[in-house]
């Protein structure tokens, strides 16, 4: 898991799908190709048949101490086709988007899956599920000049905030991506996806040698979302971040309660229980959560959803990567264990709906089952309040990477910003450390929730895969974790 850092908070939910084919699907594929080219992997011995056909357009702008150090766009543009026979899949992906292309695609996919097969089988898609993008400014329809005009802009109110910064990164990118995906049960579905995505990275050195801060600000949005405020916001944290750091004393070794503030705490959820709640890991038996449904895994202060119908968030989808609309999917529900995330194979192969989170990265890649906007839903108390009633511990105010063991629960996680809490008041900041712990253990150890709930995005890596996910919840509080500092 990447960086995770605080973002905007939620918006509107999705929009309902227009049941008419449009130009965006016409331009990638028609909906007869797309029929054809299922009826030949069906032809071919396949039991079930899926065409995924995306079109990527990314632009990139990176300056490093206030030198333009890039400055590119790319696109990307092909089909993966997914062949299922029993538990085995063939997969095959290409850039060829004839039908020629396509199916001999679909050959290559259904020979992998199974050899041999014979007759005709014909594919029906349903009419179109189309799922519009809110108005936005797409980023083709934002000149180079004006990106960098930003990043400069960002760079010196960076730099304003004392001498002692002496290195600024600051980058852009943005993508917009157009997908149809179509199935042999007849799925057939299409979505254009904005995201843009602004992060600043900041050095100050002092007399203790040299610290970092960070901040980002991304969403499922155009240039929009980069406000003059938001941008110049996330500069003047950075920097602070990083002086702040400057004066940062060894954090202490052991158990200690520990505060996370709202927003950065949410990738300390993400890892420690939202993968082992994948379907994938449950089918496997490789989750301390599996076969758990309907037992308290957590404190009753704990409510974890997953949804992806947030409108704005970094993992926002209006149809997931297999055609399946977005959904709300609440995990743990006061503490009790209520369902997983599934996939669309996994959950047809068990006889109920799939939650809409299927993923890939591109068409090059399986979808599998990932997470897309996961967080704890917030709770009644004052943040302030828990903070006072804290009479030691340790204040994560920034989480940064981390990994987890899904079979154990067993995780580490980096503290990029963190503060000593004396007497209920947050006092020294702390060199980076870690937080060490067990995912069901940590859960059971919620004793305060605040109202203060924020976001934060992030990128998700599994099975070498990356996407963009969303993680969130309010400040709490966690009776007992491992900090792995260096004071005695």
């Amino acid at each position: 898991m990447s960086k995770l850092e605080r973002n905007a908070g939620f918006g509107e939910k999705n929009m309902e799908p227009h049941d008419t084919l449009t130009p965006m699907s016409e331009t990638l594929v028609s909906k007869e190709v797309l029929e054809l080219t299922l009826s030949e992997a069906l032809t071919r011995g396949g039991e079930f048949a899926e065409v995924f056909v995306e079109d990527r357009a990314t632009t990139s702008a990176v300056l490093d101490q206030r030198r333009v150090e890039e400055l590119s766009s790319g696109r990307d543009r092909g089909a993966g086709i997914r062949v299922v026979v029993g538990d085995t899949t063939g997969f095959a992906h290409t850039a060829d988007l004839s039908e020629k292309g396509l199916r001999e695609a679909a050959r290559s996919a259904a020979a992998v899956a199974r050899e041999g097969g014979g007759g005709v089988r014909e594919v029906s898609l349903r009419s179109l599920s189309n799922y519009p993008t809110h108005a936005m400014t797409l980023p083709g329809d934002v000149d180079k000049a004006r990106k960098i005009e930003l990043l400069r802009h960002a760079d010196d109110v960076a730099r304003s905030e004392g001498s002692s910064i002496t290195q600024v990164q600051v980058a852009l990118g943005d993508s917009s991506r157009r997908f149809v995906v179509a199935n042999s049960d007849g799925v057939f579905a299409a979505d254009h996806q904005i995201r843009t995505r602004f992060n600043i990275s900041c050095v100050a050195t002092g007399d203790t040698g040299m610290q970092t801060g960070y901040r980002p600000i991304a969403g499922t949005r155009g240039f929009e979302l980069l406000s003059e405020g938001a941008v110049e916001e996330a500069a003047r944290g950075a920097a602070k971040q990083a002086i702040t750091k400057l004066a940062a004393r060894p954090a202490p070794s052991g158990d200690l309660p520990v505060v996370l503030a709202g927003g950065s705490g949410g990738i300390l959820f993400h890892e420690a229980c939202g993968h082992g709640l994948e379907a994938d890991a449950i089918l496997k038996n490789a989750s301390v959560y599996a076969g758990k449904v309907g037992q308290q895994v957590a404190s009753p202060l704990v409510t974890l959803v997953d949804d992806g119908t947030v409108t704005g968030e970094w993992g926002y989808l209006a149809v997931d990567d297999e055609g399946r609309p977005s959904a709300r999917n609440v995990l743990i529900e006061n503490g009790i264990l209520t369902d997983y995330m599934w996939d669309y194979l996994r959950s047809r192969k068990e006889g109920r709906a799939s939650s809409g989170n299927g993923r890939r990265q591109s068409y090059q890649h399986l979808p599998m089952v990932r997470m897309t906007n996961t967080y704890l839903l917030e709770g009644t108390s004052d943040a302030d309040e828990i903070i006072a009633q804290t009479p030691r511990g340790v204040y994560v105010a920034q989480l940064g990477g981390g990994q987890v063991n899904t079979a154990t629960g067993d995780f580490v996680f980096g503290m990029t910003s963190a503060f000593l809490i004396e007497d209920g008041k947050i006092t020294a900041p702390l060199r980076d450390c870690n937080l060490i712990g067990n995912g069901p253990e940590v859960l059971q150890r919620v004793d305060a929730v605040a109202n203060d709930f924020s976001m934060t995005p992030g990128t998700c890596g599994k099975d070498g895969q990356q996407v963009p996910v969303g993680t969130g919840q309010a400040t709490m509080r966690l009776t007992s974790v491992t900090i792995g500092g260096t004071a005695a």
